[in-house]
């Protein structure tokens, strides 16, 4: 028997078989992408109210319910959960300040509560808490105010996730 000596692998081959044992060792460990959450079927049909039905946060709840393939009905029916977005604030509280007595940097604290209702069941009621650092300039004024406004849209963003996520955890 005969071994091939000084036999060169394409560096191709070398990064395909490389990113194959990658790919396996992901799937293998029961990684995925988050993004769709596994929901019980009492609640693939659900009703969404607010007490702000245009606001922002509303809307991205909804949109995140029919990203899972949740059926949101338009009308209430005592059959169907409700899901009921109570309020949502934000409050800030001061973290440090200038030399001269101006705020220098704020906590935002945006906070949602909401509830969950089932037939012939008591309602639950949750709340999210969302912290973030904000650092304030008055030189920069008009960039601070759209970079508040970011930050916000950002923590509602987060804060629909954190429903769904409230919502997969769920087992009835």
């Amino acid at each position: 028997m005969t071994l091939i000596k000084n036999v060169k692998i394409p560096a191709f081959f070398k990064h395909f078989i490389t990113m194959l044992f990658i790919v396996g060792l992901i799937q293998g460990c029961g990684f995925k992408l988050r993004g769709d959450y596994l929901l019980s079927p009492q609640l693939q049909n659900i009703y969404l109210s607010s007490a702000d039905k245009h606001g922002e946060l509303t809307r991205l709840v909804k949109q995140q319910l029919l990203l899972n393939k949740v059926n949101v009905i338009k009308s209430f029916d005592q059959d169907i959960p409700e899901l009921r977005i109570l309020k949502d604030t934000l409050n800030r509280r001061t973290l440090s300040v200038f030399e001269n007595g101006q705020v220098a940097e704020y906590e935002l604290i945006y906070s949602v509560q909401y509830q969950l209702f089932f037939e012939n069941q008591e309602k639950s009621t949750y709340e999210i808490e969302l912290n973030r650092d904000y650092q304030d300039d008055p030189n920069l004024a008009l960039a601070k105010s759209r970079e508040l406004t970011l930050m916000l849209s950002e923590m509602r963003h987060q804060a629909a996730n954190k429903i769904l996520q409230n919502l997969a955890s769920i087992k009835l």
